[in-house]
């Protein structure tokens, strides 16, 4: 069937929702990775409902059409980038809180609502969504859960798999699965919620989550820096801290190129040439007695300490940790990784980046969730193209967490960017069984192709 016969059947079923203009073309085509497909998909489909969801999946599912689930493209792996002869699935205008259970702790929601937004309405009741991406202004729900997103706050209260006790999928021919339960146990059967999170695309399209929430942290947060004079040395103070058995809500390490790129950004002072910086949070009633101990820790260690003034400072050396992804892209084209390693090998990770710097001849600003051990090295390079000595450093950097027993990706999820490398880390047998899985549940292949598993 023409791309255009499969245009007017959507069209007859969905009418104005089809958008077929150059705008919504090109911006399907990429997301926040720097990794474009390469040309505009068919058709831009912007579902408001459920039904219009199924209705998009019959249509593929009938003419063989490949369909690329989309929420807001902020993601930083291409898993979301839709490309020629694909439908571009966009679920950003379903956006609505359906129910709050206070009682029970729980939300459901559909997939387009941001992070920020759903937060934003549950302190009404006293309540939060933990998951807390970097991007939580700009990034949704779905999307978060479609990637196993993670963020600043996971060391303390788990990534978006330790948050969501259900999904409702819409599967490939347009069937709809409800997947978990909204009891806090629930042990029927495998677990097919945990499944879809992190799949990105390849098992369904998710069209509503029931969130496992927490009530606020009460009491005041106390936020600290600590300065060291290199990374290395950062990175041993976060290990110190984490083995020294205080759990801070919030670890963030920057490098000195990172940093002194979210000051220029920012307009703040620059900092001190070659240093590094711990940016760390406790909350909670042990909160001021947590800080101090961190801050003995660190000083112990030769840093700099310094405890934030006020909350309009905290807030700010936050910002500046944030502000990380456009301070890249004011560097030029930044392609944003993300490995993470067991915490105690920190240092050995960052020496392992430095070796990569040096051999490769590159700068490799990187910014890491220290309390997590999720690293994020930014390659920066001209033009729209990943060069190929880039590729091959970042290979190399792979290839050196896999070897201190990380994984290629804490967070971002595989999409594109790193297929190539996804069998390295799972093995063969354990590839092609996940392969088979996702045939269970899309036969046909028409879900996100050329995405994850794609040799």
């Amino acid at each position: 069937m023409t791309a255009s016969e499969v245009v007017a059947q959507l069209r007859a079923e969905l009418g104005e929702r089809v958008d077929v203009s150059v705008a919504a073309l090109e911006d399907a085509r990429s997301d926040k990775s720097g990794h474009a497909s390469a040309g505009p998909p068919l058709a831009v489909v912007h579902a408001a409902s459920v039904a219009d969801v199924q209705a998009t999946l019959r249509i593929a599912h009938r003419t063989g059409t490949p369909v690329v689930t989309r929420g807001a493209g902020t993601g930083l792996a291409g898993a979301a980038n839709a490309g020629p002869g694909e439908i571009a699935l966009s679920v950003r205008a379903m956006d609505r809180i359906l129910e709050v259970r206070p009682d029970d702790l729980l939300a459901v929601v559909e997939p387009g609502i941001l992070n920020a937004d759903l937060n934003d309405a549950l302190a009404a009741d006293g309540l939060w969504w933990a998951p807390d991406p970097a991007s939580r202004a700009i990034s949704t729900v779905g999307g978060n859960i479609a990637t196993g997103a993670g963020g600043l706050l996971c060391a303390k209260y788990g990534v978006v798999r330790d948050a969501v006790l259900g999904v409702d999928l819409a599967l490939a021919d347009g069937r709809l699965l409800t997947l978990g339960h909204r009891s806090v146990k629930g042990v029927t059967g495998l677990d097919l919620t945990s499944l879809v999170i992190g799949s990105e695309g390849t098992l369904g399209v998710i069209v509503g989550a029931t969130l496992k929430l927490r009530r606020l942290v009460p009491g005041h947060r106390r936020t600290i820096t600590a300065t060291f004079p290199d990374v290395r040395a950062a990175a041993v103070g976060a290990a110190a801290v984490t083995a020294s058995g205080v759990q801070p809500a919030i670890m963030e390490l920057m490098d000195s190129a990172s940093l002194g790129a979210a000051h220029a950004l920012l307009g703040l002072p620059a900092p001190t040439p070659g240093a590094a910086q711990l940016t760390i949070q406790t909350d909670g009633p042990a909160a001021i007695d947590e800080a101090e101990s961190i801050a003995g820790t660190l000083g112990g260690l030769g840093a700099d300490v310094r405890l934030a003034a006020d909350d309009a400072e905290a807030e700010q050396l936050l910002t500046v940790r944030r502000s990380m992804h456009p301070a890249m892209e004011s560097l030029g084209t930044a392609l944003i990784e993300d490995v993470a390693v067991p915490r105690s090998r920190l240092p050995e990770m960052f020496d392992e980046i430095a070796r990569v710097e040096r051999e490769y001849g590159l700068r490799i600003p990187t910014v890491c969730h220290a309390g997590d051990g999720n690293l994020h090295p930014n390659f920066i390079f001209q033009g729209s193209e990943v060069p190929p000595e880039i590729w091959a450093a970042a290979d190399d950097l792979f290839r050196a967490a896999l070897r201190l027993g990380g994984t290629l990706t804490g967070e971002h999820g595989i999409g594109v960017l790193k297929r190539r490398w996804l069998a390295d880390e799972l093995g063969e047998d354990q590839w092609e069984l996940q392969r088979q899985v996702t045939r269970v549940f899309d036969p046909t292949g028409i879900l996100n192709p050329g995405k994850v598993f794609t040799p």
